[in-house]
């Protein structure tokens, strides 16, 4: 197999393979900056934790209309949002903390999702909706996450710069009147929306992998903030084409194909990142000791 048959001949004489790297390309551009506030604001777990909520709403618009992209869409959506909800008014009543209850609804939300593709489909339809296939992005597919891409960089741009004082430094924001609050809850709504916009192609256990992954790797090589969205993008793209010729040659699942891309850079970057890696830590030290 030469380089061309490798590479470009998938994207060249497949549809389906244009329309998933068009779509990695979207969620590329929306998903990884969403990721990279989630780790500053030290809510890695909560998308997570939301990635998981939306899986009992796919199911619900499942059962009610089968494989449609918008019943799935629309239920994900909602159920992602009243989880959100719910943890944080269990939270505002209780002594819990709010990533004790998304830990707790994200689990129960998993389960009952699980319980109702299972009862109401097929193996093929579960492995779907948990894992995606790159078969799945057709145009209507593409068009919703292209929609959402736009929605959420434009609101990205408006809410920059409340949003990375609400996350720095929180209390500065309250005392300024910057309605902190308001920041966070439409930044959980992107967040859930980033998610139900992946989960066709990288399924509902997946899509929060290409959203956190690339940020966390970023994070070990970039220092200032723009640094730090830029590279998860490029990470994002590098890994979802990676991922998509791997799944295409192997014939395996789209979705862990390009997570497994990331988990890899992700361990290379412990090890060599420039900002935090071991061997870069440790090569500092040994420099300090010896000046």
């Amino acid at each position: 197999m030469n380089f061309y048959e490798l590479i470009f001949s998938p994207f060249i004489e497949f549809d389906f393979m244009r329309y998933a790297l068009a779509s990695i390309f979207c969620l590329a551009l929306s998903a990884a900056p969403v990721g990279v506030f989630l780790v500053m604001r030290r809510m890695s777990l909560v998308g997570d934790a939301l990635s998981h909520a939306v899986l009992p709403g796919a199911a619900v618009g499942y059962m009610f209309a089968g494989l449609s992209l918008p019943a799935m869409s629309a239920g994900g959506f909602a159920a992602g949002l009243l989880m959100a909800l719910l943890a944080g008014l269990v939270s505002r009543f209780t002594g819990l903390k709010e990533d004790a209850n998304f830990a707790a609804f994200y689990l129960s939300s998993l389960a009952i999702g699980v319980v109702l593709v299972s009862k109401n489909g097929d193996s093929v339809d579960l492995l779907h909706l948990l894992f995606g296939s790159v078969l799945a992005v057709d145009i209507p597919a593409l068009l919703l996450i292209a929609v959402s891409a736009s929605i959420t960089i434009v609101l990205m741009a408006v809410m920059y710069r409340p949003l990375v004082l609400e996350s720095i430094d929180p209390l500065f924001l309250k005392a300024v009147g910057g309605k902190g609050g308001f920041w966070h809850v439409l930044f959980l709504i992107l967040v859930v929306m980033n998610l139900v916009a992946g989960f066709q192609a990288l399924g509902t256990l997946m899509s929060v992998g290409l959203m956190m992954l690339p940020a966390i790797t970023a994070r070990l090589w970039a220092k200032n903030l723009g640094s730090l969205i830029a590279l998860s993008v490029v990470l994002a793209l590098f890994c979802g084409l990676c991922g998509l010729l791997f799944s295409y040659h192997i014939e395996i699942p789209s979705g862990p194909a390009i997570i497994l891309c990331c988990g890899v850079l992700y361990a290379l970057s412990v090890v060599f990142g420039w900002e935090g890696g071991i061997l870069t830590k440790w090569l500092r030290r040994k420099k300090h000791r010896t000046a």
